[in-house]
């Protein structure tokens, strides 16, 4: 059976985007069929991971939204860009449009065609796994995209604002009654001991920590330009991510 996954957090700068983009493909490479969500209308960016610009990607998750286009029509094959071999993977982007983004935060839209259109995704698309990208904190789009997810991976870097933040959407979660929860700590500086920062924040949020993600300098020098565990397929940060994968999978 198909499942939805969310990867949310509570504040931007979380790697969040990364994260998704590069586990989403992790798990296509076990011969699965994977597609990403790019719900973070106000501000998206994921689709630079995959070489996807405003030239190439004439439909966009906000034509789905407003009616101008069927919600598998905006879904971009990409796995001929990541020369991957095995799987598949689609990405359904949000519009960088200034303009389109300027229409989202003053109108809004019918948040109850993202539950209608990931569903027409998992069944015309054939798909596996059904990434959310949601957009940080907590809006209504948000609430629905943890409310019918399979499993919340909840991404905080360690930092005290974003564990008061982390608090206040774990505590929603639950009152929406998500059972698989799981949280990523991303960011992390070496010199912090990851044993007893694992156990402190399990014991914080009684959710298991699934992975404890270094700051990587190779990460930052990658800047968004593509995909990490591709280019780095031997690299502790790569390593990390499979760990990851199999427990999702």
């Amino acid at each position: 059976m198909s499942k939805i996954i969310a990867i949310h957090s509570f504040r931007g700068g979380t790697g969040k985007s990364n994260l998704t983009a590069n586990l989403a493909v992790t798990i296509a490479l076990q011969n699965k069929r994977v597609a990403i969500v790019d719900t973070d209308l106000q501000s998206p960016g994921i689709h630079a991971l995959f070489g996807i610009d405003e030239t190439i990607a004439c439909k966009t998750l906000n034509d789905y939204l407003w009616n101008r286009s069927s919600i598998a029509d905006t879904a971009y094959d990409v796995t001929s860009f990541m020369a991957i071999s095995q799987g598949k993977i689609f990405l359904i982007p949000s519009s960088i449009n200034a303009d389109e983004i300027a229409k989202i935060i003053s109108e809004g839209y019918n948040v109850s065609l993202l539950n209608s259109g990931f569903k027409r995704l998992i069944q015309e698309l054939e798909l596996d796994y059904l990434f959310i990208d949601t957009h940080p904190g907590l809006s209504r789009e948000t609430l629905l995209s943890i409310a019918i997810s399979d499993f919340l991976i909840v991404i905080l870097r360690p930092d005290r604002q974003d564990f008061q933040g982390t608090a206040v959407t774990i505590n929603i979660s639950r009152q929406l009654q998500v059972s698989n929860m799981m949280m990523i700590v991303n960011k992390t500086p070496s010199r912090m001991d990851f044993s007893s920062l694992k156990q402190k924040i399990e014991k914080t949020y009684n959710v298991p920590v699934a992975g404890i993600f270094p700051l990587s300098e190779d990460m930052a020098q990658l800047g968004s330009s593509g995909l990490f565990c591709l280019q780095y397929p031997d690299h502790s940060f790569t390593q990390t991510l499979q760990h990851l994968a199999e427990k999702i999978s």
